[in-house]
């Protein structure tokens, strides 16, 4: 027992995921139809290749109002219910990579620091001195550097490669939870209706008592 609790204890201490000591840059996501929609530009550039969003269909990226000529280019020959599927097959992401990309349509939900997590690990490439491309937030990533990042040496090519890291992670906070904004609508009618019932209520109760007295 004091062997196995000596092993847990070394490779917590080797892991590069535990030993990294970056921190996340805190962000606020854009929630605008301009935001999401250069954002979704942005994933179908960067990330569609390998990656999927199976919980979003072609039909929510219309309803929340994104350029349909855009929508129609995305899709093709799918049918407009159909999800955002990714390029590469599981079979092909297996031979190049060892494993299956994630799907991202609530990866800001599935990480501890949420779009923070999302933006500081598209923008945490680097390049070692090997020559070997790696990643100061997740070191055991197997994903090259999707934006290019690492090889950015000019402060304006920086910036942009931010900028459009921001609108990316923007999508994907959208596509975590796409009914967010409906929801909110339908709660301010919803208190709106049960202000105007208790005011009714309250009327109706004083005319009662108002009677037996």
């Amino acid at each position: 027992m004091k062997k196995l609790i000596v092993v847990l204890m070394l490779y917590c201490s080797t892991s590069p995921v535990w030993a990294t000591d970056a921190k996340l840059e805190n962000i606020q996501v854009e929630t605008s139809v301009q935001a999401v929609e250069r954002g979704v530009d942005d994933l179908m550039n960067n990330c569609h290749s390998c990656h999927s969003l199976k919980y979003i269909k072609y039909r929510d990226l219309a309803t929340f109002g994104i350029d349909k000529k855009k929508i129609d280019e995305w899709r093709g020959d799918q049918p407009i219910d159909a999800p955002l599927a990714g390029l590469m097959s599981d079979e092909a992401a297996m031979q190049s990579f060892g494993l299956v990309p994630p799907d991202l349509s609530l990866m800001t939900k599935a990480r501890e620091g949420g779009a923070s997590y999302v933006y500081s690990y598209l923008l945490g490439y680097y390049n070692t001195p090997e020559g070997m491309t790696g990643n100061h937030i997740f070191p055991e990533t197997k994903m090259p550097d999707p934006l290019g990042i690492s090889s950015a040496t000019e402060p304006a090519q920086r910036d942009e490669l931010r900028k459009t890291a921001h609108d990316i992670v923007s999508f994907l906070s959208w596509a975590a939870d796409p009914h967010e904004q409906e929801r909110h609508r339908l709660g301010y009618y919803v208190i709106g209706y049960l202000v105007i019932l208790t005011l009714l209520l309250y009327f109706v109760k004083n005319q009662v008592w108002s009677k037996l007295k």
